[in-house]
């Protein structure tokens, strides 16, 4: 089926005013790294191909979806419980700006299919994880909300494709990637109990196999995203035994073969802080007829892959969010001006800048470093150690950044950055939720910690630092003894915590092991035309984010090289 496209913005760049207004804006266009990063790690006919897509999207974004997600975010779903005639319905009803949405999301840029299938966007073959990122970092620029359905969409299909039985997967994996809007079955995962939370072992949802080789399901999930979703995976005590070891993987569809609703009921929608134009709801399980993936028993395990891949889309959702606070803060600056002045040609809004620009591009260069990790341990290229520590240190630092990143964009825009008319509220908001779902940042910190204790993944990483450094802008000869010391002490201090059993100092241990991978991501990523700024970048995280600092010193005078970065990024 054939679905219409919406059109892409074609008026004048926004003009300057007193409130600068920056609707209408290509976000693709307006982001000095874009397209070079894509450049960068996308094979040249890919990128080519792309590229394009990526300009139309970037229109999009800053036009026509930035308004669709304004007005979707001011009506947040709703729940039907029963209908007119008094029969039970659990329908959940949708504001149109958040169908159009996802009609976009799923339908004409296929982000939930592009990377299991070909033919999305005229590409033959399944795309790496590399341009579903891209594509993604640049849709959540304007809706965040959606991103995650369209996350659990695309990682339910690759947990099925790893552990489902065969039969299933042929049924189900056509259904979750098809691009045609009326036959697409989104995905979700039902997980979080009242008691349980992050600790899974606490797992109460029972679940009961039948004689036909389904199984029977009962029990309440207390938190519940996308829960009108065509197929959930559901984690269910399935063993006698206590613990995680009792606690088996399975796939809930919606609909019956019969075509009626499944044995389970939505009881309420959440009325969440941020993420309200996306549902998310409680759901009682009154006998739901499910299908086990994977080994009984062995169901953590098995959900921790989807759980890795949902980290890593956190990950890249806060990094979207401060690319489009970056954005939107340096527009301000352009064009607003007090005191005679452009605040952009202030000193202090100046370092303000780049602080918060350095913060959103070590997000994006992890996000694309952890979605490489990733397909290369897939397909066997690499060791999984890497990937298995990068994905809870995307998690844990740049969804704690993005809370900061757009808090600053808030307060660039003055008094109208507090307005619910303007982007800045919807961006505060959003950003509070990477740190809370699929696990809090203590949660996410302590499993960095257990990545190196219990699956080796400390040489991992400082294999691929060292590579990157390697390869490559060199350090500045006055920065590298800094450098190597930083390094030094940064893996000195994550073993310590981890071996010695130093939960305390957790969070600590994963700043510095972010900031260390970032730094060497910005460095190998400077050697590409049109991404030489980035090594820059990197001396900024050197010197702010891993060096020790006096905070008693007077610094050396940074002008120079705040000065140099903004320049790029106009």
């Amino acid at each position: 089926m054939d679905t219409p496209k919406t059109a892409a913005p074609t008026a004048a760049a926004p003009v300057a005013t007193p409130v600068p207004d920056s609707r209408g804006l290509n976000l693709f266009n307006a982001d000095p790294y874009a397209a070079a990063l894509s450049q960068r790690y996308l094979p040249p006919a890919l990128h080519a191909h792309l590229l394009p897509h990526l300009e139309r999207l970037g229109g999009l974004a800053g036009g026509v979806m930035d308004e669709l997600a304004a007005t979707a975010d001011k009506h947040p779903p709703t729940l039907s419980v029963r209908s007119r005639a008094g029969t039970d319905e659990s329908r959940v009803d949708k504001h149109p700006a958040y169908v159009e949405l996802e009609r976009l999301a799923y339908s004409e840029f296929g982000l939930a299919a592009l990377s299991h299938r070909g033919g999305v966007l005229g590409w033959p073959e399944p795309m790496p994880a590399a341009a579903k990122y891209a594509l993604s970092h640049l849709f959540v620029q304007a809706e965040f909300g959606l991103c995650c359905p369209v996350s659990m969409t695309d990682s339910l299909a690759r947990t099925l494709r790893k552990f489902g039985d065969p039969a299933l997967v042929e049924r189900v994996l056509p259904q979750v990637t098809s691009q045609d809007f009326d036959t697409l079955r989104q995905g979700a995962m039902f997980m979080t109990e009242q008691g349980a939370g992050s600790d899974v072992s606490a797992t109460e949802v029972t679940a009961e196999a039948q004689d036909d080789g389904t199984w029977r399901i009962h029990g309440d999930k207390w938190f519940c995203s996308n829960p009108d979703a065509g197929f959930a995976m559901v984690l269910a005590r399935s063993e006698p035994q206590p613990g995680l070891k009792g606690v088996s993987l399975f796939l809930l569809p919606r609909d019956l073969a019969d075509g009626s609703h499944n044995h389970y009921r939505i009881l309420r929608l959440k009325d969440k802080l941020g993420t309200r134009s996306m549902a998310s709801g409680e759901i009682r399980l009154e006998g739901a007829v499910a299908w086990l993936v994977g080994d009984r028993g062995r169901g953590f395990k098995h959900m921790a892959d989807m759980i890795n891949n949902s980290r890593l889309s956190n990950g890249m959702r806060a990094a979207g969010l401060m690319r489009r606070a970056v954005t939107e803060a340096v527009y301000v600056s352009q064009n607003r001006r007090a005191f005679g002045k452009r605040l952009i040609d202030m000193p202090l809004m100046q370092r303000q800048l780049v602080k918060m620009t350095v913060w959103a591009e070590q997000a994006r260069s992890v996000m694309f470093q952890t979605a490489r990790a990733l397909a290369d341990a897939d397909h066997g290229t690499a060791d999984p150690a890497l990937a298995r520590i990068l994905t809870p240190l995307i998690k844990f630092r740049a969804c704690r950044d993005a809370r900061k990143v757009t808090g600053d964009a808030m307060e660039v825009r003055g008094g109208c950055g507090y307005i619910e008319e303007w982007t800045e509220p919807r961006l505060v908001r959003d950003a509070h939720l990477g740190s809370i779902w699929e696990g809090t940042s203590n949660i996410v910190a302590l499993d960095v910690l257990r990545a190196i204790k219990k699956e080796n993944s400390l040489p991992a990483l400082r294999v691929h630092i060292d590579r990157l450094l390697a390869e490559g802008a060199p350090c500045p000869p006055a920065l590298a003894e800094t450098q190597a010391h930083a390094l030094e002490q940064t893996f000195a201090l994550a073993e310590h915590a981890a071996q010695g059993d130093h939960a305390e100092l957790a969070r600590q241990a994963a700043s510095l092991l972010y900031h260390a991978v970032s730094m060497a991501a910005l460095r190998w990523e400077a050697t590409s035309a049109g991404l030489e700024s980035r090594a820059q970048l990197a001396d900024q995280v050197l010197l702010h984010r891993l060096a020790p600092r006096d905070p008693y010193a007077i610094p050396p005078n940074e002008s120079a090289a705040c000065q140099a970065i903004l320049h790029y990024a106009l």
